[in-house]
């Protein structure tokens, strides 16, 4: 069986690793050219001090981690030492994150454990007890020497057929009738050209550069990072590495020194041209600036006394990516079939991520959830050079802060507004951020309907710490009750918007998704999207408009790219969300609302549930689709953006809505048992354990169907707890760790919080008592039967 030739830009430890990913899997075709000296070739990896912590509130990139941490300890000490990994706590609210973190450790199977400051300073001895309040400790942490991991793994690679090529500059990316070609070099003073199927910029900080040669902009930015060691000290036996995230700061030991990296100073940006023009000893090391390190270092001195009889020396300002999010670049360019990325990515992560990139290419599909990594997850009003900037910067500042998992960047906003922005400011919205637009979480207009929602169970208040209070207001109990029992009004806009044309269409839809599709015009659908493992890799609400034309409301831009890929000729794939927009209309009341001002027969016998059609409400042409994302009567109506206000204003005018926002949204989602992908659901998972059997049809043909495996091992299922928790809490049962915890809510009308959470089989029964480790602390929760909220559906079709 022929290999691709497939060639990687970048011999820095992402470029090593996934040449040796490759080869193993019988990829031996492989040429990683480098336009530096090999291994310590001037890039990030050069310069690295190497720091491995694993515990990320990421699922994925704790496993990432994970297999980097497996990997490069079995290539043995001169590429890993397992010194383990302390983090601690000189403030209260630091160390109730480290709570918050040894959770994330259990959810995510990574072994870690809480120290008292006694603990802490037995393993760290230059500490100052009486600053530390205690610590986060994790044993298989540890330092990765990142030019000598790079190095063994290109020599296996090596063994294998691969060859690495030295001061190889890339010039270009050749390429021809949409697929990649080839890659020009410049070596020597000459240029040639090397063939290739497969093209994987791993290039790091000159990932913009190299994309630009291929026509693709790589969201990221360089930024330069101080580092600096201590002169010699009386250090004693190796310690773990250390952090100190109450002052950006990280500790490890260089034999008798100690080096002290610092996030502590201001964003410093490198474009690309400056950063040849800015290196010292190498293009990744720029010159020091002490004046920038002088908190720092004061800072290290009040944790560590004994640094202050030395003096910090050998200082740099190292370079290395930030993305706009915080997570790495994978993927194929969606205009240039075989050119990849595996860019931003960091030593922490580097093994598990050319992993994830060799299955992609080698499988068709990884083992790792990817869809926070996949370049096609930004939308085109995040790719802008400013936003990426201004994000990039805002990600580094914020790199050790405590971030609650609702905290919205604060800048650049707003970026994306609905046709209805106007009357929700008007409505004392409390805007969050989502793919760049602005979403309502409450309305301070709807206060004083709690004078009527005096009784506690209804407001779940006294079920909320501090923390869970965050960016949630008691409005929102009324914003529920509201939908329950009258109707309200939900800006819908934000959900990605797509719609697929032409001959062919409904075979296309029918291929892809779980469900049949291919239903009369006028059919709406909720199905899913398999990747090649069976795993969700999105849910869909799919509407018939026409033989060959059909709406999709979809998660965001990666379903987008995945239809755009597999169309084949003749079917078109086009995004609507930028010139429509959305108002769910939700309540008992819906019909009351509505059918006066429109045209269409909003009976039940005259619209079913999960139909649609055209009409007009007003003077405004919509597209009505009965469905319901809060489980209660009502439509999705679509305009085009510049009839949205109007549309807004003549619902509005009627005098009996409410305007909802989406702390209201999702309690009636969660209680309704409605899955979020991303968040209850994602390519790990298969519709049998996810409770989504109904969306999958056994007698047809789609992608994925061969790989479905009916037993079920796991479920998801709600938990009825005791308080209010957030999501990834590990749950625990006869005291070991189960599962986790993955969408939650107060329920305004169960009046108890819910937790929904992975858990085996097994113990997926209603009346299991769980508990859920929240902060550290025991949540008593029981497992119950789904959904909490009108099971018969009788509310939803009335």
């Amino acid at each position: 069986m022929s290999r691709p030739r497939l060639v990687i830009i970048g011999a820095g430890i992402v470029g090593c690793a996934l040449a040796d990913e490759l080869t193993e899997r019988g990829w031996t075709d492989v040429t990683v050219l480098e336009q530096g000296p090999l291994f310590a070739a001037g890039g990030s990896s050069s310069h690295a001090p190497g720091l491995v912590f694993q515990t990320n509130p990421a699922k994925t990139m704790t496993e990432f981690a994970a297999y980097t941490v497996r990997k490069y300890t079995a290539l043995g000490e001169h590429c890993f030492r397992q010194v383990g990994g302390l983090e601690v706590a000189t403030t209260p609210e630091r160390w109730a994150d480290l709570h918050r973190k040894l959770g994330w450790a259990e959810s995510w199977g990574v072994e870690g454990r809480l120290l008292d400051a006694d603990a802490c300073v037995e393993l760290w001895p230059l500490l100052d007890r009486t600053k530390v309040f205690g610590g986060f400790h994790v044993p298989t942490d540890g330092l990765a020497a990142a030019v000598a991991c790079g190095e063994t793994q290109a020599a296996r690679a090596s063994e294998r057929g691969a060859r690495f090529l030295e001061r190889h500059t890339v010039v270009g990316i050749e390429q021809h009738g949409g697929r990649v070609t080839g890659v020009s070099v410049l070596t020597g003073g000459e240029h040639r050209t090397i063939s290739a199927d497969v093209v994987v910029c791993a290039a790091g900080f000159w990932g913009p550069s190299i994309g630009k040669l291929a026509g693709l902009t790589v969201p990221l930015l360089p930024l330069a990072h101080q580092y600096a060691k201590s002169g010699p000290l009386d250090l004693g036996r190796p310690g773990p590495i250390l952090r100190h995230q109450d002052r950006d700061l990280y500790f490890r030991q260089h034999g008798d020194r100690i080096g002290i990296g610092s996030y502590a100073h201001r964003p410093m940006p490198v474009t690309q041209e400056e950063i040849p023009a800015k290196g010292t000893v190498m293009p990744s090391v720029q010159a020091f600036t002490e004046e920038d390190f002088e908190p720092a270092w004061r800072d290290a001195v009040e944790l560590l006394p004994a640094l202050g009889g030395s003096a910090y020396e050998d200082g740099i300002n190292g370079v290395f990516s930030f993305t706009p999010d915080g997570f790495p670049l994978i993927g194929e360019a969606p205009h240039l079939d075989g050119f990849w990325l595996a860019e931003a990515v960091w030593v922490t992560h580097s093994a598990g991520v050319a992993r994830a990139v060799a299955e992609l290419l080698v499988d068709g599909t990884s083992g790792f959830d990817l869809h926070e990594c996949d370049l096609a997850r930004f939308e085109q009003a995040q790719l802008s050079p400013a936003f990426v900037e201004e994000r990039g910067k805002q990600n580094f500042v914020e790199v050790y802060d405590v971030i609650h998992p609702l905290q919205p960047m604060e800048s650049p906003r707003p970026l994306r507004t609905s046709p209805f922005h106007v009357r929700q400011r008007e409505l004392g919205a409390y805007f969050l951020e989502g793919s760049g637009w602005e979403r309502p979480q409450w309305f301070e207009a709807n206060a004083p309907l709690l004078e009527s929602l005096s009784d506690e169970p209804l407001l779940g208040a006294a079920q909320r710490d501090a923390w869970a209070s965050r960016y949630w207001s008691p409005v929102a109990a009324a914003e529920s009750h509201a939908t329950r029992e009258r109707v309200a009004l939900y800006d819908m806009t934000p959900l990605k918007r797509i719609e697929v044309s032409g001959p062919g269409s409904a075979a296309f839809l029918q291929r892809m998704t779980t469900n049949n599709v291919d239903r009369k015009p006028g059919s709406v659908t909720y199905t899913l999207l398999l990747d090649a493992r069976g795993g969700i890799r999105s849910d869909l609400t799919v509407a018939r408009l026409a033989e060959e034309r059909f709406q999709i409301g979809a998660n965001g831009n990666l379903d987008l790219d995945w239809l755009s890929r597999h169309a084949p000729g003749g079917v078109r794939v086009r995004d609507i969300t930028p010139g429509t927009c959305c108002v769910g209309v939700w309540g008992p009341r819906a019909r009351e609302l509505v059918q006066p001002l429109t045209d269409l027969d909003l009976s039940n016998e005259g619209f079913r549930y999960f139909t649609c059609k055209s009409g007009y409400v007003g003077h405004v042409p919509v597209l009505a689709l009965r469905v319901s994302y809060v489980g209660e009567l009502g439509w999705e109506l679509y305009t085009t953006a510049d009839m949205g206000l109007k549309l807004w204003d003549t619902l509005w005018a009627r005098g009996l809505a409410v305007a909802g926002g989406r702390a209201a949204f999702n309690s009636l989602r969660v209680e309704k048992g409605y899955r979020l992908w991303g968040v209850d659901m994602t390519s790990e998972h298969n519709p049998y354990e996810a409770g989504l059997a109904f969306a999958v049809r056994d007698d047809k043909d789609f992608l994925g169907r061969d790989a479905l495996r009916r037993e079920v091992t796991r479920k998801l299922v709600p938990l009825l707890s005791a308080e209010v928790v957030m999501g990834k809490e590990p749950v625990r049962h006869d005291g070991r760790t189960v599962g986790h915890v993955t969408s939650t809510a107060y329920g305004h009308t169960v009046q108890r919080p819910i937790a929904y959470a992975w858990l085996p089989a097994d113990l997926a029964v209603p009346g299991t008592n769980v508990d859920i480790s929240y902060f550290g602390r025991r949540v008593p929760a029981e497992v119950a039967a789904e959904p909490l909220y009108d099971p018969g559906m009788e509310k939803i079709r009335r």
